[in-house]
């Protein structure tokens, strides 16, 4: 376990890159000292600091982003970075031979991204391939950085089309298999955005086949982010194919009993899309999962358990088999008819309409 300073928190780092562990460390050579950066007055800062950006001296391009990080938190300052010409300047230092330089880069790109106008200029001045060149970065806390961004802008459709429409899925699905496991959870927040708006090049890519591995995972964050994933791949029905008949189903049903509630919420979120299909109900009464499902109803400590838990529920009460074991406990669903979460109240109102629907 690594640990390493990075925006004033400490984060840990664990895990194999590229074969071996990689010590990811945000510390800077001692003369990068942002204090001693002259920053212009008013209207003036950046500017000034864009020129610095662009300075031959090595020295001044590292304290000119220094300053930036710090000045890019104020949505103002991103504004003008985005229109007054930091941006193109920002993607050219992506490829400087400085990997502090590289470092503070893709630092001050994530700061950016942060922000809605940011995330909007990154689509704006075509950022997101030039920022993608980093996946094989060698420096750790650069890909890191890298990712950081990458997530923040995939949080808006825009966003997370552009990166589909870059083609980095395929790119990203290999990386999950070689990244340390820090920023495997970034890649796995990625990928689950961009499934939402394109499953096509995930499922060319064998993402179902990576995932899966990843729901074994010794990490509780990861294990969850798998299976959201899922949530998103087995939307459509080639997606609930391709899971079925690599029998993720049986794997989602034992996550129904994992120690952490956020895995258990996404399993069985997991679990509601993939057994929309016969085979995918059959698949999962065959796991057993009726009994994990009912036992997570009425949990107390997240209704998205037990909205999730519900909703499964009801597409497995949809097979005779599973509605005929379902009417024995129907009285767990009637108790959540009154539920204080009101999308809780309905999607019980629902399993109770379908297991006890007659003829």
């Amino acid at each position: 376990m690594l640990l390493t300073k990075f925006c004033g928190k400490t984060l840990t780092f664990s895990g194999k890159n590229m074969a071996q562990k990689n010590r990811i460390s945000a510390q800077l050579p001692p003369l990068i000292d942002p204090t001693k950066t002259p920053i212009a007055f008013g209207h003036r800062a950046l500017p000034k600091l864009n020129e610095e950006l662009q300075s031959p001296e090595l020295l001044s391009r590292q304290r000119a982003l220094m300053a930036l990080c710090d000045l890019a938190h104020d949505p103002e300052i991103a504004y003008q970075a985005v229109f007054q010409g930091c941006l193109e300047n920002l993607k050219a230092l992506l490829k400087d031979e400085d990997s502090t330089v590289r470092q503070k880069t893709t630092e001050v790109l994530y700061i950016i991204a942060t922000h809605s106008i940011g995330r909007h200029g990154f689509l704006i001045k075509d950022v997101i391939v030039p920022l993608s060149m980093l996946l094989d970065e060698p420096v750790n806390i650069c890909r890191w950085n890298m990712h950081k961004g990458l997530v923040m802008l995939s949080q808006i459709p825009a966003g997370a089309l552009g990166i589909v429409e870059a083609e980095l899925v395929p790119r990203l699905v290999r990386k999950l298999e070689v990244e340390v496991d820090e920023i495997q959870e970034l890649i796995l927040d990625t990928l689950y955005s961009c499934l939402r708006v394109n499953t096509d090049q995930a499922l060319e890519a064998n993402a179902v086949s990576v995932l899966k591995s990843k729901l074994t995972h010794e990490s509780v964050a990861i294990r969850s982010r798998a299976a959201q994933a899922f949530m998103g791949i087995s939307v459509p029905l080639q997606g609930k194919d391709k899971v079925y008949a690599e029998g993720v189903i049986p794997l989602l049903v034992e996550l129904l009993n994992d120690s952490n509630i956020k895995v258990r919420a996404k399993a069985a979120g997991a679990l509601m899309t993939a057994t929309i299909t016969t085979q995918g109900k059959y698949a999962a009464l065959n796991a057993n999962a009726i009994g994990p499902l009912l036992n997570l109803v009425n949990d107390a400590t997240s209704s998205e358990v037990r909205l999730n838990v519900i909703k499964a529920i009801t597409t497995l009460s949809e097979a005779p088999e599973g509605r005929k074991e379902l009417l024995a406990s129907v009285h767990l669903l009637q108790e959540r008819q009154s539920d204080e979460n009101e999308a809780v109240r309905k999607a019980a109102d629902t399993a109770v309409q379908v297991i006890t629907w007659k003829p």
